[in-house]
């Protein structure tokens, strides 16, 4: 099967069936002529997935599509942008109908689910790698961004962390203990199809100071927002949200680790100034967002752990080199 017959076959019947009209000119051109809603600014980002690094070389394709979409959305999410339309360049070391087939309804569905759209992109012939470029927009001046947090602000992430960690070594088979049927598929589903906090973000804006989605990992991505806004922070270790899942699979030391720098959890870290706290609370209260406290922004640099005021000795995350 030619380039262009897979691109036909696979992916342009569904997105032309699916076509907003946002969408001027989408896929089979040279390319994609797009219209941004009016008064919005255009937020893009785009990720690269490689077979062996970000994920296992025997992976299922339908959950590899899945995961390569649901990251990139989290980027979208993490600046409060509504997600709109995506390109897909895909390396594949052969054109396999079945695998195609999978990783076509995967895309697609999480494309539906979230509601954005393919527009365009490239295949070629090589070491399998899934680039995904996601483009949304954001009511002007209200986007989330890192560098807005100030001294005194509290630092909170959304729902549980170290999950997708322990996602992967449910797959690698390297837990030390057998956390259960129940527990594992929980937590290879937090690694497989993390879930973009679109929702939660709506409810941050005009409330968080910075926000970014944690990728690499709590320690080295909250240093992201002390570097972008001129901080320091402290990580209150005991305060750490981990699920029941999390804490079955592993000791409590590991778990905590996992939560500090395992990385691909694709929550949400956000500060919030102390005089809107209030505020958030009742969004807590209310169920509209589930967040928990874990530290607090300071004068100085880099983010210092500590477990009951006493320094606490971890890792720093994920780093690509």
């Amino acid at each position: 099967m030619g380039e262009f017959e897979l691109i036909r076959h696979y992916f342009r019947q569904h997105s032309v069936e699916s076509t907003p009209e946002s969408v001027l000119l989408g896929v089979g051109d040279d390319a994609a002529l797009l219209q941004p809603p009016a008064g919005e600014a255009l937020a893009v980002t785009v990720d690269t997935l490689v077979a062996g690094s970000h994920f296992p070389e025997d992976a299922p394709a339908e959950e590899i599509a899945q995961r390569a979409l649901r990251v990139n959305l989290s980027d979208l999410a993490a600046m409060g942008a509504k997600p709109l339309w995506f390109t897909l360049a895909l390396t594949l070391p052969e054109a396999s109908d079945e695998w195609l087939r999978d990783f076509s309804r995967g895309l697609f569905a999480a494309a539906e689910e979230f509601g954005c759209t393919l527009v365009g992109g490239d295949t070629t012939r090589g070491p399998l790698s899934i680039t995904i470029q996601l483009m949304g927009s954001v009511p002007a001046g209200q986007a989330l961004r890192r560098d807005g947090a100030s001294a005194g602000d509290y630092v909170l992430v959304t729902h549980t962390l170290g999950d997708s960690a322990a996602g992967l070594a449910v797959l690698l088979h390297r837990l030390t203990k057998d956390p259960g049927e129940d527990a594992s598929a929980f937590l290879s589903g937090r690694y497989w199809r993390p879930t973009p906090r679109l929702e939660a973000a709506k409810q941050l804006t005009g409330i968080a100071s910075a926000a970014l989605d944690i990728s690499d990992g709590l320690v080295a991505d909250l240093g992201h927002i002390c570097e972008a806004s001129d901080l320091g922070a402290e990580l209150f270790v005991e305060d750490l949200p981990l699920s029941p899942a999390l804490q079955a699979a592993t000791d409590h030391a590991q778990a905590r680790e996992w939560a500090l720098c395992g990385g691909d959890d694709y929550e949400l870290c956000f500060t919030v100034p102390e005089n809107r706290m209030d505020e958030l609370g009742m969004l807590i209260a209310s169920g509209a967002l589930q967040a928990s406290v874990v530290g607090r922004m300071r004068a100085g640099t880099g983010v210092d752990c500590r477990l009951h005021g006493e320094p606490f000795a971890t890792q720093q995350g994920y780093t690509h080199f």
